[in-house]
C-alpha cells in the first residue's frame, strides 16, 4: 500500500478499475477525488484494466496508482477494504466489466475488487457500478437486476446531450460529476439542470 496519512475527518472512497472499455472514467474520477482534501481514495486495478489503460489512454498502471492515496493489489484479499470492520464511505467500479458485474451479482468474491464490492453490499454502503457493454444480453440484464435488488447502483456511463457537450472530455466530466453525486460528495463545479430555456411560447407537447 502507498499513500498519505488519513485525517480523522477524511472520507474513504474505494475506486476499482476493471478491464471494460472506458478506463478514462476511472482515471478522471481519481483525479477529481485527488483534488478533494477531505477524501482518501483506495484503488484497485485489475490485470485486464492495466491493458485497457495502456490501449485507450497510453497510461501505465503506476500512472493511475499515483492518483490514489492507498493502492491495493487485486489478489490481496487480506487487504483492509476486504473487511466490513474497515470503515469506508462508498465504492465505484469505473468501468465495470460484465465479468466483474457477474461476480458481484453472484457473491463470488474471487478477487479484491469483487470482495470489496461484496463488503459494500453486506454493510449497506454505497456501491456504484459503471457497467460498460452494448448491447446487453439476458445474463447482463439479470445480473444488473440482482445487484440493484441487493442495493447497488447500476450506472452505465451514458453521455447526456442537454448540456450540449463540445468534446469527449466534457462528456466524461459530466458522467464523473454524476458519479460524485451518487457518492453523496460535495461537487460545486457540476452543472445543474435549471429547466428548459425555450418552452416554445409556454405550450406543452
Amino acid at each position: 500500500m502507498t499513500g498519505r496519512a488519513r485525517g480523522e475527518d477524511r472520507r474513504r472512497i474505494v475506486v476499482a478499475i476493471t478491464g471494460a472499455t472506458g478506463a478514462v472514467y476511472g482515471v478522471q474520477l481519481l483525479r477529481r477525488l485527488h483534488a478533494m482534501p477531505a477524501i482518501e481514495t483506495h484503488l484497485v486495478v485489475s490485470d485486464a484494466a492495466s491493458l485497457t489503460l495502456h490501449q485507450e489512454l497510453g497510461l501505465q498502471r503506476r500512472d493511475a496508482e499515483a492518483l490514489a492515496d492507498v493502492v491495493h493489489r487485486n489478489r490481496d484479499i487480506g487487504a483492509s477494504i476486504a473487511s466490513g470492520s474497515y470503515q469506508t464511505d462508498g465504492m465505484v467500479i469505473a468501468p465495470c466489466s460484465m465479468k466483474t458485474l457477474a461476480a458481484v451479482a453472484h457473491g463470488l468474491s474471487d478477487n479484491l475488487v469483487t470482495r470489496a464490492a461484496d463488503v459494500m453490499l453486506k454493510e449497506r454502503r454505497r456501491l456504484v457500478l459503471m457497467v460498460r457493454e452494448t448491447p446487453f444480453n439476458l445474463a447482463h440484464l439479470r445480473n444488473m437486476t440482482a445487484v440493484t435488488e441487493m442495493g447497488g447502483i447500476v450506472f452505465p456511463p451514458l453521455p447526456s446531450f442537454y448540456q450540449r457537450p463540445a468534446t469527449i472530455e466534457e462528456m466524461v466530466e459530466h458522467t464523473v460529476d454524476r458519479a460524485l453525486d451518487l457518492l453523496g460528495l460535495d461537487n460545486a463545479q457540476a452543472p445543474r439542470w435549471a429547466g428548459m430555456k425555450d418552452t416554445a411560447h409556454g405550450r406543452d407537447g
